[in-house]
């Protein structure tokens, strides 16, 4: 049966690949605390648009293991859903999304500096009960639970993104299940249970029209600048863009509130999620 599902994969050669690689999958290990862990492998990252019962589903051979879903290492992954509770904490908060399919808790860790930051600013929307929202994520493991520690969490304006995710999970799960139509596949390539992954982001995260000056000048350094496999620190983009500080932190906070970058050796430190 033609389901009429098609995409091209291809690994980057940085951290988490393409916006939204259907089929991105990554080669690391389950967290329990924001400084835990296993040591990165950031060759081999990328992102992936999943459901909720994907998350709960999620495979785990032994406690040490990768988490899997369709038989692949995927722990950074990107979903919608509907906030059904929110319990704020000292050092965390906690959101439970619902997305029709399951519920999974969310885990925020909170910077006390940002945090106080972050409630003098009005302008940014918040996230409160039954609004729909798209976390961006790790995959993590406790025992038998399974729960995502975000990097970002950003409300939905348009509820076209929902439906159009989930199409989009869809396509991620026929391909690393079935493999791509023949009409889609290059000449002379072959399937085989290894699924390559794609850098053409489509999880909709959205091109960089929207995006003010300088953080569109922000993003395309840190997608086209050769780099560390921590990214790039704000000191060195503004060397490099010959721009002031307060505008980089200026535009590196509107990249991680729209989920295209995340931190990573410290808040300073950004890498791309979309490349």
């Amino acid at each position: 049966m033609d389901y009429g599902y098609s995409a091209q994969y291809s690994t980057t050669s940085y951290g988490a690949q393409g916006g939204a690689g259907g089929g991105g999958f990554l080669n690391q290990g389950s967290q329990e605390s924001p400084a835990g862990g296993k040591q990165n492998q950031y060759g081999k990252d990328t992102l992936r648009p999943v459901t909720i019962k994907q998350i709960l589903d999620a495979q785990q051979p032994h406690p040490d293991a990768e988490l899997k879903i369709d038989g692949t290492e995927a722990s950074h992954v990107t979903f919608v859903g509907q906030i059904r509770n929110v319990s704020t904490q000292a050092t965390n908060i906690t959101y439970k999304f619902d997305d029709g399919t399951g519920t999974v808790e969310v885990k925020q860790w909170i910077d006390a500096d940002a945090g106080n930051a972050m409630e003098m600013d009005d302008s940014k929307p918040k996230l409160v009960e039954n609004t729909y929202a798209r976390v961006w994520g790790r995959m993590k493991a406790f025992n038998t639970r399974r729960h995502v520690g975000s990097h970002a969490i950003r409300p939905i304006a348009n509820m076209n993104e929902v439906q159009c995710h989930l199409l989009e999970a869809t396509v991620a799960h026929l391909h690393i299940t079935r493999g791509p139509p023949e009409s889609a596949q290059p000449q002379g390539a072959t399937i085989n249970g290894d699924v390559a992954q794609q850098n053409a982001g489509y999880a909709g995260t959205g091109g960089l029209g929207s995006l003010s000056p300088h953080a569109r000048r922000i993003m395309q350094c840190l997608q086209t600048v050769e780099q560390s496999n921590e990214g790039l620190h704000m000191h060195d983009i503004a060397q490099r863009l010959q721009m002031d500080m307060a505008d980089v932190g200026k535009g590196g906070d509107e990249l991680l509130a729209q989920g295209m970058i995340y931190t990573t050796v410290d808040d300073n430190t950004w890498a791309p999620l979309i490349l």
